[in-house]
């Protein structure tokens, strides 16, 4: 492991797996039925119950969860579903896969989530729906999205990788609302180690969802066997389900940590000065009814400064120990996208902050001593920017 100054490197996420959970894990691995089975199912019901009783099931991971509820939603070739640039590129590749065409819209720069007057804008007879996408864990204002759904009869597909534990006006995000789709890599709030759930709006849907989940198989006796659909292979482990329950009992506990390492963030980041420098700090004040899970602590850097002055900072910041994180780069400027016909300067915000966000350290088991390390690397990093 690096050292700096005789303190371990600071990475910018970590997971926290504790003792029960692990052993969770070993009973699984004893009981001989290690691929999907009970656990999954005990991990199902509870995320249910979490949201508000609507149908969950889970997924190898939240990539295939995105893609399937496009196909349960009868999306593809000749449909568009509109979209952010400022997301993993998997929001896109998905689109792309079930044959439809997404369309991406510019960012609103004080929250950096989709702009819902681009989206409304942005909707053509051959929309199909539209797939926020809630950064760093902050919802977009939930009630205009779905108010701009119902007047267009659009599909919402949330991607809420990254919004386990945030809510909209007191009530969890999946808990209403169409198809929510839900992350648990690594990275993540709670973890996995690798899956993501699909909370759905019917029983009918969940069906479909598992049909497709597992090679479109349908069992009836002890030998019947047919195929209704050409599914895939996604299916969740009872590994991944158990270290799941154990995280998902913490879920509550791991929010407020965040919350409380954030509150410090600001903090310091104020006695540092660090606004002063150009540095612009993460939306502290939430828009009316959204209360973000604090997945990620973002900065976005200076605007001066030569070429490749992320990766300077970046390089200061790691010399110093203190890793970092870019979520993301505006992805409409990938080769591929540009080949669709996607330029630069069609969607100056998000290119900005595509050019320019940083991912600070964030994640339960951070001390206030860590806020402090990465926030000081930063401002020294950023010195020679500052405006």
């Amino acid at each position: 492991m690096s050292v700096v100054a005789d303190r371990p490197f600071l990475p910018f996420a970590r997971p926290v797996l504790d003792e029960a959970t692990i052993e969770s894990v070993r009973a699984v691995l004893a009981s001989g039925w290690i691929t999907s089975g009970p656990k999954v199912l005990e991990f199902e019901a509870a995320l249910s119950s979490l949201f508000s009783g609507r149908p969950v099931r889970a997924f190898a991971n939240g990539t295939a969860t995105m893609e399937i509820a496009l196909r349960v939603a009868g999306i593809g070739p000749g449909d568009e579903v509109i979209t952010t640039p400022i997301t993993w590129v998997a929001t896109a590749n998905v689109i792309l896969a079930v044959g439809a065409s997404p369309v991406f819209v510019d960012i609103d720069p004080a929250t950096r989530n989709l702009d819902l007057q681009a989206v409304e804008d942005a909707i053509t007879p051959r929309t199909r729906a539209v797939m926020p996408v809630y950064l760093a864990g902050l919802p977009v204002d939930m009630d205009r999205l779905y108010a701009i759904a119902g007047r267009h009869g659009l599909r919402v597909i949330e991607d809420a990788a990254q919004a386990i534990g945030s809510r909209w006006n007191e009530r969890p995000i999946g808990s209403f609302g169409d198809m929510v789709s839900f992350s648990f890599q690594a990275n993540k709030n709670i973890t996995c180690a690798e899956g993501g759930c699909l909370v759905l709006g019917s029983d009918d849907e969940a069906v479909r969802a598992e049909r497709l989940r597992l090679q479109g198989v349908v069992r009836s006796g002890l030998d019947g066997m047919d195929v209704l659909v050409p599914g895939g292979k996604a299916n969740l482990t009872d590994i991944n389900a158990a270290i799941g329950l154990g995280q998902l009992a913490r879920l509550g506990e791991i929010t407020r940590r965040r919350a409380e390492l954030v509150a410090l963030y600001f903090e310091i980041a104020g006695a540092l000065k660090l606004q002063d420098m150009g540095i612009d700090l993460p939306p502290a004040a939430r828009a009316q009814g959204a209360i973000g899970n604090w997945h990620m602590f973002q900065v976005i850097l200076p605007a001066k400064g030569p070429g490749g002055q992320r990766a300077a900072v970046m390089q200061s910041m790691r010399d110093a120990g203190v890793g970092t994180g870019v979520h993301y780069p505006a992805l409409h400027l990938f080769s591929h996208y540009r080949s669709l016909g996607w330029r630069e300067g069609m969607l100056p915000h998000a290119e900005r902050a595509g050019r320019s966000l940083l991912t600070l350290p964030l994640f339960p088991s951070m001390s206030a001593d860590d806020v402090e390390r990465a926030c000081t690397a930063l401002a020294d990093a950023c010195r020679p920017y500052a405006r």
